[in-house]
C-alpha cells in the first residue's frame, strides 16, 4: 500500500512514518483492494489533526481525528477510517443480498386461492 505523508507545521520524522505504516498495514491486511492513502499532519495551536483520505470500491473516504499528542490523534484517525470502510463494505455486500422480488402478478394469487385443488 503506498502512503503519501505529508505535514503543514510539522516535521516527518521516520518515527512518525514507521508508526503510520505500521497502522495502515492493519488496514491493508483487512481491505485489499486499498491502492494508496493520502494522510496529512498538521499542527494548529497546540493541537495535531491527522486526516486520512483514501478510496475504496470507487467511493472516496476521508476521516480526521486530533489531540494535543500526535499519535493518539494518528490513531483516532486510522480507527475512524477503518470504521468508514467497514461502513462502505457493508454496503456493498448488502447490495448482493436484496430480497427477491414477487414476479407474478397479484390475480394468480387470488386464482390459485378460488381453486378447490381437493
Amino acid at each position: 500500500m503506498k502512503i503519501k505523508l505529508s505535514g503543514h507545521h510539522v516535521e516527518i520524522t521516520d518515527s512518525v512514518r514507521e508508526h503510520v505504516e505500521e497502522k495502515f498495514a492493519k488496514l491493508a491486511s483487512h481491505f485489499p483492494s486499498l491502492i494508496s492513502a493520502d494522510v496529512i499532519i498538521t499542527q494548529q495551536h497546540g493541537e495535531f489533526t491527522v486526516e486520512s483520505v483514501t478510496k475504496y470500491e470507487g467511493a472516496s473516504l476521508a476521516a480526521s481525528g486530533s489531540d494535543s499528542v500526535m499519535y493518539p490523534a494518528i490513531s483516532k484517525s486510522i480507527k475512524k477510517l477503518d470504521a468508514a470502510l467497514k461502513h462502505r463494505k457493508g454496503q456493498l455486500k448488502n447490495d448482493l443480498h436484496k430480497k427477491p422480488t414477487v414476479t407474478t402478478p397479484e390475480i394468480a394469487h387470488e386464482k390459485v386461492q378460488e381453486m378447490n385443488l381437493t
